[in-house]
């Protein structure tokens, strides 16, 4: 066989994996949408006046806003064949700084700017050791959960900091809706939207996929490796910044606790949603569907008057369920 004849095999080879991915891709959203679709059913016969009122959706949009875009971040960081357990401690260290009275002082631009760049800061603190100081990312961002959540403390001394500055609180009444969709909502969509083009349609996206599937064939293809995770940390970070403002909204205020678990909920959105946690591939759209299944079982939960102690169990089926399916799904070759 000639050479000219082994490449024009290879290609429509190719062509068909691709295809393939894609398939198998649509396949796992269209089961997480039937997931969604029984939950909704389940919320509507168990509460359908409470459930299904337009108050009620707009309120699980709303709070699987702040989650979602710390999702996105963490769906990047995962593909890329990292971790990072420190985003709900940076939440809540984004919150605090962003609603001291020296930073509200500043009214909206200084909280929402305060918010970003503490949450890049920390991002850069994780990127740099990861990438450059040599640790793994577990033990790098299991650190920075420890000094963020203890910064944040001390930062309020255990007080919970209310936010004075009207046009933040505004944002978060009914009059600031956009035909009836919450301003967090379309941010998320936004950062949702932005994920996806980044992933999917550019280069950052195609380096973060290779690096998370063979970091070493990924260094000796031309990609700077150290450098691409420092980047991914750093938009981790920014997701976290975006989403600590967003809480700031919903809440009114700064608190030490903000942002608890939310680790675990994003690592739980984006493998159910299809992103391996082996690294090499990522979803944005499975992983917005599974943060809106979570949050639709707490919501469902709440409105039932369940205890929370089964809706974690409830969650740590799904989870452990969606990593056996992954395991089974690489090893029958089809990942």
């Amino acid at each position: 066989m000639t050479l000219s004849t082994a490449k024009s095999t290879e290609a429509p080879a190719q062509e068909d994996g691709w295809r393939a991915l894609g398939l198998r891709a649509d396949v796992r959203n269209l089961s997480l949408l039937g997931v969604l679709a029984v939950l909704i059913a389940v919320g509507g016969i168990t509460k359908p006046d409470e459930f299904l009122a337009t108050s009620n959706l707009q309120l699980v949009l709303t709070q699987a806003s702040v989650i979602g875009v710390v999702t996105v971040g963490m769906t990047f960081v995962i593909t890329s064949g990292g971790i990072d357990l420190s985003v709900g401690a940076i939440v809540a260290l984004a919150s605090v700084w962003a609603t001291t009275l020296a930073t509200q002082e500043y009214g909206f631009a200084g909280i929402l700017f305060t918010a970003v760049v503490v949450g890049l800061a920390c991002g850069l603190v994780n990127g740099l050791l990861i990438a450059y100081g040599g640790l793994v990312p577990f033990i790098a961002t299991l650190a920075m959960l420890a000094s963020a959540r203890g910064l944040a403390l001390q930062i309020t001394d255990g007080r919970t900091q209310i936010v004075t500055v009207d046009s933040v609180l505004d944002l978060g009444i009914p009059d600031a809706y956009l035909l009836g969709i919450p301003p967090l909502v379309l941010v998320f969509a936004a950062v949702t939207v932005a994920g996806w083009l980044i992933l999917n349609r550019t280069t950052f996206g195609r380096r973060t996929v290779a690096v998370g599937g063979n970091a070493e064939a990924a260094r000796l293809a031309g990609i700077d490796v150290r450098r691409q995770r420092l980047y991914l940390y750093l938009l981790s970070g920014l997701c976290c910044g975006i989403a600590a403002f967003l809480l700031i909204i919903l809440s009114g205020s700064g608190q030490n606790t903000n942002g608890n678990l939310y680790e675990l909920d994003a690592i739980a959105a984006a493998i159910i949603g299809g992103t391996l946690l082996t690294g090499g591939r990522g979803t944005i759209v499975g992983s917005v569907l599974g943060v809106l299944v979570f949050t639709t079982i707490t919501n469902i939960f709440a409105l039932n008057n369940l205890q929370s102690d089964v809706q974690q169990i409830a969650k740590g089926a799904i989870i452990v369920a969606a990593v056996l399916v992954q395991r089974r799904t690489v090893r029958n070759g089809e990942a």
